[in-house]
């Protein structure tokens, strides 16, 4: 299922695409999905960011051949830092270039939509606090990171991470996916999840014991 935010006209909500039109649903997509009857073309309505979550968390260094070409070698547990919820934008929105930098660069990475407030889960268990998983751009301010020693500014002005179209729900191949981004139409990166340093559910798993999701 394809769980996605929309605007139409004067409305923002929420929905389940099918192919080319759009299920509207009554209220959010958490839970049990109660629809409103009304179904939308695609092409008539804005794809949003498909959530505003209430955090961001992204795990760094997480591919290893990622983490060579900064000059580390990968973290023997997961490192995570996180991205302001003003950074977030929709799929076709545009990425502003901050005048504070000058070397702005793009990483495509599969981003994992919590379904609930959850603390502790154990590795066995983190497929059940997966809603879902969609596309996001993590944005980065390369020569900032590199000047500020941390990674908030660097990483956090506003549309550094546009995420969408829409939540994947049933994505079986979430351990073995391929991540690509391309830019006008050429390829500048391409692994899968299956290269993680830290699987997805250890991540999830790990995480949650520091903090919760």
């Amino acid at each position: 299922m394809r769980l996605a935010r929309f605007s139409h006209q004067e409305t923002v909500g929420y929905a389940v695409v099918e192919t080319d039109q759009v299920r509207v649903l009554d209220g959010h997509p958490m839970g049990e999905l109660h629809y409103t009857g009304a179904v939308l073309p695609l092409s008539d309505v804005r794809l949003l960011a498909p959530i505003i979550p209430s955090k961001i968390i992204c795990i760094g260094k997480n591919y290893r051949e990622h983490a060579l070409e900064m000059g580390s070698e990968p973290p023997t547990e997961p490192l995570f830092f996180f991205k302001p919820t003003t950074s977030i934008i929709g799929p076709d929105d545009i990425i502003r270039i901050p005048t504070q930098s000058e070397n702005v660069q793009h990483e495509s990475e599969l981003a994992v939509v919590i379904s609930r407030l959850c603390k502790d889960v154990p590795v066995e268990r983190a497929a059940d606090v997966i809603l879902g998983y969609t596309c996001a751009n993590d944005v980065t301010a390369r020569d900032l990171q590199h000047k500020d020693g941390q990674w908030a500014r660097s990483k956090g002005f506003d549309t550094f991470c546009p995420l969408g179209p829409w939540i994947e729900t049933e994505l079986a191949t979430a351990q073995n996916t391929k991540v690509e981004c391309r830019l006008n139409g050429i390829v500048t990166q391409q692994a899968s999840t299956a290269e993680m340093v830290h699987s997805i559910n250890e991540i999830v798993s790990w995480v949650s014991h520091h903090i919760t999701l």
